[in-house]
């Protein structure tokens, strides 16, 4: 079966804030014609109301088909009907500390600001959000590469978050966990119990539940040569150091220290006649250790599922999110992968042979007018796309 091609008539949008993608079924294509990506699978922008700039930091779909949205600028919207021409944008929240992640659940969003994850609440039902309740926070250096995103909802009912790495001051391209639990993915139940669940993570944007499992989408830099996607269980080391500062900490499932990693690994903390630290790229002939070599050393070590390669699928992946059976053809049940440094998807088909995931990763759809970083399927089987660039640049 091929995807249809179906063909949209838009007009031109004051802002563009997210879009929806779209598939069918198509009958013939003319061979005289190359077939593009809109012919089967077509970007239709939302009109958003005036004065309203999202940059999403977070999608999800509520029970009844309207959207949720969470913005960069610590905002939260409803958005009524969402597919169709006309969309309704009812303002919800406001005074978050840039969340990146929403979901819902029990008839309250959960939204992961900056230093804690947060419920949020409409007791009164007047529509906006009274209660803005603190499940479970962590600690901030201040650092301005902080990031936390999430949540994730486990089938327990839990949440995972993830926590970005800060950067060093003289070197300035190295991740540093200045405060626990940076580099991490945390698990927190709905009374607000955090579980250490696994580190190694440097920029750890991309969040997924597949088919109840954990996985994440990581950014190229330092000790990350590549974006990938990873499946992490309970105890994973994903390679990026600085989360290992943490290893000994109560409750931490990963045993690996950083000392142990660096004398099988060179941290390349050299020094030019000047005293000052040579940045590891301007380095020449120097030694190396792939990280499959690592996995006898350090059992709890995980290699991706996928490689994304950097430059071609992506430089700073993003959600990761499963096509759901009877969307998109013949790609049912394989992930599309967003990636915001590019603005474009990828699509991995992924199986599991003797409890090892493995995969391919091909190039899906480009053509988005900013970075891609959230995923949520519409009601209708159309795939609503969050995008953003402030402060990260994007194609």
């Amino acid at each position: 079966m091929i995807p249809n091609k179906r063909k949209f008539f838009l007009p031109k949008l004051h802002l563009l804030i997210f879009a929806i993608l779209t598939s069918g079924f198509c009958t013939t294509i003319s061979a005289q014609e190359s077939p593009m990506e809109e012919d089967f699978f077509n970007i239709r922008n939302i009109r958003t109301p005036e004065g309203i700039l999202l940059e999403v930091g977070g999608l999800c779909v509520l029970p009844n088909g309207n959207l949720g949205i969470a913005t960069r600028r610590g905002e939260i919207y409803i958005v009524e009907n969402p597919t169709s021409s006309r969309p309704f944008f009812r303002h919800f929240a406001s005074g978050l500390h840039e969340p990146l992640g929403l979901a819902y659940k029990d008839g309250a969003f959960y939204a992961a600001q900056r230093g804690e994850l947060t419920k949020l609440e409409d007791t009164d039902y007047d529509g906006k959000a009274d209660v803005y309740e603190t499940v479970y926070s962590w600690p901030l250096s201040g650092h301005y590469h902080e990031y936390s995103f999430g949540p994730k909802i486990a089938p327990d009912g839990s949440f995972f978050v993830t926590g970005n790495v800060a950067f060093g001051d003289e070197e300035w391209w190295r991740g540093e966990s200045r405060v626990p639990w940076r580099g991490w993915t945390m698990k927190i139940s709905e009374d607000g119990k955090m579980e250490p669940w696994a580190t190694g993570m440097r920029s750890p944007a991309g969040l997924g539940m597949i088919d109840g499992e954990f996985f994440y989408a990581e950014n190229q830099g330092d000790w990350m040569g590549s974006g990938g996607v990873w499946k992490v269980d309970k105890g994973t080391f994903t390679g990026h150091p600085a989360g290992l500062r943490w290893s000994n900490k109560p409750g931490s499932p990963v045993n690996i220290t950083t000392e142990q990693l660096y004398a099988q690994v060179d941290p390349m903390q050299e020094k030019n006649e000047n005293g000052r630290y040579i940045k590891p790229e301007n380095s020449q002939n120097t030694d190396f250790v792939s990280l499959y070599e690592l996995k006898d050393e350090f059992p709890q070590l995980k290699t991706p599922v996928v490689w994304l390669p950097h430059g071609i699928l992506g430089i700073s992946n993003s959600e990761i999110l499963k096509i759901p059976e009877g969307n998109f053809g013949p790609f049912e049940g394989q992930l599309l992968v967003g990636d915001q440094g590019m603005s474009m998807i990828m699509r991995v088909f992924m199986e599991e042979i003797n409890g090892v995931h493995q995969g391919a990763a091909f190039a899906f759809r480009s053509g988005f007018q900013s970075g891609v970083l959230r995923l949520a399927w519409a009601k209708d089987g159309s795939l609503f796309v969050g995008e953003t660039n402030r402060g990260w640049g994007s194609a």
